[in-house]
């Protein structure tokens, strides 16, 4: 590898430790960030490992958790994933990638939130209108990530976010930067990652919904229409950096043990942990975790989660079969299906 490619390298990680350590979670500014859903989590493997993945993530999947992972896939595939997540919304999503030879790996991605009917209420009728409006949150996202050598890749993908709800709507897009290192220090099967994400301008609604009619005092004349300015909220940006092993046991299978710290600039920082064993290639359990200390397991609601995976060939298609739980208080439970085809 080249030395001054290993010298970026290495400033880059030592630079993303400092900030995690440097930087605190923003507790007191926790539900104030725009654009929440971006988030949600997706795939049924990387939420039964509790979000851990960052470092070893591979393929499709890891356009959303790290898009430099997606160069470490060779073949053609879709995906699509499906929880259901609190208070009745459902999360879709949908993406695609290939690999163009001597270019790199390229993919797109769709999230969609399912929140459903809702009835329009308002200050003159808080028992509802008779209207009913079905909001809409939808994530586009495209993925370029390439690899620089045998152990590193880094990736970046560009989100279009869009939000309407009855009247107004607002639009804005972020960007997600990932780097990984497989074969760290010359052990093989020890990986490093790191991820910035959901860096992009702030989120403002608009539209009619905004317009009210107002009175003039002193001045005879007709109630005039004006415009309410909503407030910009920024998104929910992160800093996350994560460490994973991988142990081959020919006798028994696989085992993948993965980790991240996670910075958060609207919520309290996160660490995450994972554990999962293959056998044969075949059949994958796994189970992760997320402590945040600083907010306390009172106040994270979303407790320790389980999955189980099936891998098949068929013909020249390979397919992937994922199913996880998380555990969530105060709801029920998060129940995800991942369903991967790669050709």
């Amino acid at each position: 590898m080249n030395k001054k490619l290993k010298r970026l390298f290495h400033c880059a990680i030592i630079l993303a430790v400092w900030l995690t350590q440097a930087i605190a979670g923003r507790t007191d500014k926790a539900g104030s960030a725009a654009a929440s859903e971006l988030l949600i989590p997706i795939g049924a493997r990387s939420i039964a490992l509790g979000n851990s993945p960052l470092a070893t993530v591979s393929g499709i999947e890891a356009m959303y958790w790290n898009p430099a992972g997606l160069a470490r896939s060779v073949k053609t595939g879709v995906m699509f994933s499906y929880m259901r997540y609190i208070a009745d919304i459902n999360v879709n999503y949908f993406a695609g990638s290939t690999l163009l030879k001597n270019i790199g790996s390229v993919g797109i991605s769709i999230k969609s939130l399912d929140v459903g009917d809702i009835a329009v209420t308002t200050e003159d009728q808080p028992d509802g209108t008779g209207e009913i409006t079905s909001p809409t949150f939808l994530i586009v996202g495209a993925t370029f990530a390439r690899q620089l050598s045998d152990r590193i890749s880094v990736g970046i993908t560009s989100n279009y976010i869009y939000e309407k709800m009855a009247k107004v709507s607002a639009s804005t897009y972020s960007f997600n930067l990932g780097v990984q290192y497989t074969g760290i220090g010359g052990i093989e099967g020890l990986s490093v990652g790191a991820a910035v994400k959901n860096l992009g301008p702030s989120l403002k609604y608009d539209g009619t919904g905004l317009l009210r009619e107002a009175g003039v005092n002193d001045a005879i004349r007709q109630n005039t229409i004006v415009k309410i300015q909503a407030a910009a909220s920024d998104l929910p940006s992160t800093i996350e950096i994560g460490l994973g092993y991988s142990m081959m046991f020919h006798s028994v299978g696989e085992v993948n043990l993965t980790s991240v710290f996670q910075n958060n600039n609207y919520s309290a920082d996160e660490y995450k942990f994972g554990i999962e064993y293959i056998f044969n290639n075949l059949l994958s359990v796994r189970g992760g975790i997320t402590i945040s200390p600083e907010s306390g397991f009172s106040e994270n609601i979303f407790g320790p989660s389980i999955g189980i995976g099936f891998n098949t060939a068929l013909y020249n298609y390979n397919i992937l079969v994922d199913y996880a739980y998380r555990s969530v208080e105060f709801f029920q439970g998060n129940h995800v299906l991942g369903i991967m085809l790669e050709f």
